[in-house]
């Protein structure tokens, strides 16, 4: 498995078509890996991420089984003189992952639940729209994904109630496209969570890390990434 930064170029028009299309940013990512085939039933899972940063620093981070060559992006929406991008090895940083080992995390979602509005008709996958749903909905799916996010004190919470975790929801954002290969309209909400977490599962953890949690993981979501605490 590998793991990739490379930094966008915001003031290149090549930059803003990307950035304002999960799908045109899904192609180009694809493009990235000549030797995956694009209708291959068995291609293996490549996630991805938009983030930025307080710097107004714009990065895009991939995780990928085979080695990615993003000089088509580079050439797009990067310094073509100075490729920035940096590869690396992700197996020796999954392997080391230990039970009780405490994270900082960051995770860009699509948060759904599915409904169904009327007597008869099938469920639908519908967006959770309120932080308290967002974080329900991460909180459902922690034991099963190999963590749990850590707890405050009671002394350093600052809400009787809805802040009992650490963990921040913010960047949510609405997408509306239509799909490449249908006349179908795609509508998406997503949101980035920031936090802690405690590894309680290495194994499960391993897999979340690699194969994405929850849904639209071809538009951006699902990738979860981690940090030193602090």
């Amino acid at each position: 498995m590998y793991l990739t930064r490379f930094r966008l170029n915001t003031a290149r028009s090549g930059t803003r078509k990307l950035l304002a299309s999960p799908q045109a940013m899904h192609a180009a990512v694809m493009a990235s890996f000549p030797t995956l085939l694009p209708s291959a039933a068995d291609r293996p899972r490549v996630l991805w991420r938009v983030d930025r940063t307080s710097r107004a620093e714009v990065f895009l981070h991939i995780v990928s089984p085979p080695k990615p060559d993003l000089t088509h992006l580079a050439e797009q929406a990067g310094w073509p003189t100075q490729p920035e991008w940096q590869t690396h090895d992700y197996t020796p940083f999954l392997s080391g992952l230990a039970k009780g080992d405490v994270w900082a995390f960051r995770l860009t979602a699509n948060p759904v639940h599915t409904i169904r509005r009327r007597p008869g008709e099938p469920t639908k996958p519908t967006a959770h729209v309120t932080p308290r749903h967002q974080r329900d909905w991460l909180l459902r799916r922690q034991d099963a994904a190999g963590f749990r996010v850590v707890e405050k004190p009671v002394e350093q919470r600052r809400l009787p109630e809805g802040d009992e975790y650490e963990l921040v929801i913010h960047n949510r954002q609405r997408h509306e496209f239509t799909k490449r290969t249908s006349k179908g309209t795609v509508s998406l909400v997503t949101v980035t969570f920031d936090g802690r977490l405690e590894v309680t599962d290495p194994n499960a953890l391993r897999r979340t890390l690699t194969m994405g949690l929850g849904r639209a993981k071809a538009y951006g979501c699902g990738l979860m990434t981690l940090a030193p605490v602090g």
